[in-house]
């Protein structure tokens, strides 16, 4: 299994390095996917994230899923067709696509929220509604292959709901191949 984390300038810290650790620990790789405009990114607070994959270099058939943390750089991750059309693409192949916080703005941008039950940060509501989905204020709403959190606190949610979901598409693999 292998998930793209994407990552940009005012990434929210622990919305980045929490699923991107709490899945290697279940053996699962994580790979941070910038933008390409250069190799180390800064939090908020100027924590470094380093690119390890360009997305001009990231081909969809090599990763399971992609996960978009919040922050400010959402904001900054939509403008860039080749994100939207990856999230996009990820989405309509059934692989997972999980965001939390502000990282709906990349759904809304991508595409991909009509009719879809789901959440984040509060601030985002009106536009993941006018978006087309229907929002709920919980800690993790799963919607097929979407998952979406409204802010770090539901980080714990967040990441069972994704290993789980990969988990499953592990067993549904092998069950197939057998």
């Amino acid at each position: 299994m292998k998930v793209a984390v994407l990552i940009e300038d005012l990434y929210q810290v622990l919305e980045v390095w929490y699923p991107y650790l709490r899945l290697r620990e279940e053996g699962i790789e994580t790979v941070f996917i910038g933008s390409g405009a250069k190799k180390e990114y800064k939090s908020k607070e100027g924590y470094p994230a380093l690119e390890e994959l360009s997305l001009r270099d990231a081909k969809i058939s090599e990763f399971d899923g992609v996960i978009i943390p919040g922050g400010y750089a959402p904001d900054i991750l939509r403008r860039h067709a080749d994100v939207n059309t990856f999230v996009r693409n990820m989405h309509t192949q059934g692989k997972l696509v999980a965001a939390i916080c502000h990282a709906g703005w990349v759904l809304i941008s991508a595409g991909i929220l009509k009719g879809k039950k789901a959440t984040g940060f509060f601030a985002i509501k009106d536009d993941m509604v006018n978006a087309g989905a229907v929002f709920l204020d919980k800690e993790v709403v799963v919607d097929g292959n979407l998952i979406t959190s409204r802010n770090p606190y539901d980080l714990p949610a967040f990441c069972r709901e994704i290993i789980k979901y990969l988990k499953q598409e592990i067993n549904t693999s092998n069950t197939s191949i057998a």
